[in-house]
């Protein structure tokens, strides 16, 4: 057992059996959906009752998590003695890095004996996710706190973010498109692509006609960044917003291109914190490759 514990955010969309079995701590965000606010757990408000609400054009808006909640998940491992490393949502999409930063300023205060790293994992959705996973699977074959958060910022932009979006509707509301535009996109079935940057901000990269080219496209990206390109071995996640036989094209198409994935890429739907500025309609998928540029 390691002398040191692993947390993060609920927005790195792991399920409630992966956090608790790969021993990673984490702590929710909180999403208001037509006034009422639930806490990102996957038990306030499930997945499939938040994904109705969206298509019933319920407005959604989410908040960060606060600095007292970082130091009530922290202060009991001090307490213990354990050291702490923490990856928060990347900095490029929310601001909650710097409420950590204030909690961990006031712990080491009180703990001078302890280590408490807060890292910008530049990360999001099931990407931060994938990279919780592979620093689980190093602190289990014995990493050191220090080599952990080395590791962590050495290759966080490594993990590679794509997604795609067939519903216009989230880009309308959230004023990245005019109505006019999003109507017009619709009408021609327009699917932006986007992936984030080495600033962990959500970027647009290209607009595709129909969804069957979106989905090769997203894979071409792969075929070009991946590790070992189609000899990639590595751990690779897909996940999507009340969109699931789109999810699974894309799952198909990864399989055949990339044949040490089959029957190994993991399939999820995209949180409510997430899926709160997503909107239905969007499938991203997560990979270990080049480093990402602007």
């Amino acid at each position: 057992m390691s002398d040191y514990k692993l947390t993060c955010c609920s927005t790195a969309d792991l399920s409630a059996g992966e956090y608790k079995s790969r021993g990673i701590e984490w702590v929710p965000f909180h999403v208001e959906i037509n006034g009422k606010e639930y806490l990102d757990d996957r038990k306030d408000i499930s997945i499939e009752d938040f994904y109705g609400l969206e298509r019933e054009g319920a407005f959604a808006r989410t908040s960060q998590v606060n600095e007292e909640q970082y130091k009530e998940m922290w202060e009991p491992f001090l307490k213990d003695g354990l050291d702490i490393l923490h990856l928060t949502l990347s900095s490029g999409i929310s601001g909650t890095i710097n409420s950590a930063n204030l909690a961990a300023d006031e712990l080491r205060d009180k703990y001078p004996d302890r280590k408490l790293y807060v890292v910008d994992s530049l990360c999001a959705s099931s990407g931060y996710g994938l990279f919780m996973l592979y620093l689980a699977d190093l602190r289990d074959r014995g990493k050191s706190l220090d080599e952990l958060r080395d590791w962590a910022i050495a290759n966080r932009l490594k993990m590679n973010h794509w997604f795609f979006a067939s519903d216009l509707k989230s880009f309308v509301r959230g004023g990245r498109i005019s109505a006019a535009s999003g109507a017009i996109g619709t009408l021609l079935g327009i699917c932006p692509l986007l992936n984030v940057n080495n600033e962990g901000k959500l970027i647009p990269r290209a607009k595709i006609r129909t969804k069957k080219k979106v989905i090769e496209e997203i894979v071409k990206r792969m075929a070009e960044l991946a590790d070992d390109g189609l000899n990639y071995s590595g751990m690779c996640t897909i996940c999507h917003s009340d969109c699931a036989s789109d999810a699974e094209q894309v799952r198909l198409l990864v399989e055949k291109r990339f044949p040490q994935l089959q029957g190994k890429v993991k399939m999820c739907r995209i949180g409510t914190v997430i899926g709160a500025h997503t909107g239905t309609g969007t499938v991203a998928l997560f990979f270990m490759g080049k480093e990402r540029g602007e």
